[in-house]
This record gives C-alpha cells, structure tokens and sequence, in this order.
C-alpha cells in the first residue's frame, strides 16, 4: 500500500494555501506546505487560472485522496472577501476534480473547534494547536500555510473519529 495523503486548503484569491499530511500509525506527519500566490496587477480571470493551475501541479505530484477545504464565509462588512474567495475555490474545485481527489468542505467554526475546543478561537490560538499537533517548535508561517494545516488536521481528525 502507497502512501495515504491529504491536503487541506485555505482558498483566497490574493493567495491560497496548501498542506499535505501524510496519515501514519503514529499520527499525522506533516510533508509540505505553500502559498500559491497569484499576481495582482492580472485580469481576474488569468488570477483564477494562477490558482488553479498552481493547485494542479502540486496534486499531479503528491496525488493526494482527499482535499479538505474552507468553505467560504462572508460578513455584511466584507462582501467582496467572499466573493473574490469564492473565485478562488472555483478554481480550486474544479483542479481537486481532474485530479480524482474526494472534496471535503470544512467551516471555520468547525476546524476551530475541533482543533481548539471553541469555535471562536482566534487565529493565534488555531495556530499554536496546529503547531503542538505536528509536533513543531515554531508556529507555521505565513499564516495561508498554518491555516491549511489546519483544515488538513480537522480533516485527519474527522475521519480518525468516524472510523
């Protein structure tokens, strides 16, 4: 049997980013994480296909089963945040779906909770969880990467608790 991957998301469209976790006896094991960025100055449409095409490549070289991704939210304060997201996770579905990969959607209530206790964490406290979980000195930068490795460690755990 090969290897067992899972990525988790954490979409935007400024910058989204990527965490493999590999599933061990011993526990999940962090392989990679990254930002793939896109460039501001571009229409919308090639911004998109920067995301999605950065996706692609890292899913054609790990192949992982599984991708775990932040579903969008959006505050009456901030509309366009989640609509420039939602951009982002078009893209990003649509790569997870030529891959074969089996889609998981995740709320930030739910990874927070699951990794801290209480869906109102705030980020540090998300952070710091993900960094004792992996078993890391420092906690994960920029935060696109600790934020998706989060969602990967909310997907790890789901799926460990409902087996």
């Amino acid at each position: 049997m090969g290897v067992e991957y899972s990525i988790g998301i954490d979409p935007g469209l400024n910058r989204t980013g990527y965490a493999l976790l590999e599933r061990t006896p011993r526990g999940p094991r962090l392989c990679e994480g990254g930002v793939i960025r896109s460039t501001a100055s571009k229409t919308l449409a090639e911004r998109v296909h920067e995301i999605g095409s950065g996706l692609r490549e890292v899913l054609e070289e790990f192949g992982p089963a599984t991708m775990a991704i932040e579903q969008v939210f959006s505050t009456p304060k901030h509309p366009k945040t989640a609509l420039m997201m939602a951009h982002a996770r078009g893209a990003i579905l649509m790569a997870a779906r030529d891959a074969g990969a089996i889609v998981v959607h995740y709320t930030p209530a739910q990874v927070k909770k699951l990794l801290t206790g209480s869906g109102r964490a705030s980020k540090e406290q998300v952070q710091h969880a993900v960094s004792r979980e992996l078993g890391l000195d420092e906690i994960l930068e920029p935060n696109d990467v600790a934020d998706a490795f989060a969602v990967a460690l909310c997907h790890y755990h789901t799926v460990r608790i409902a087996a």
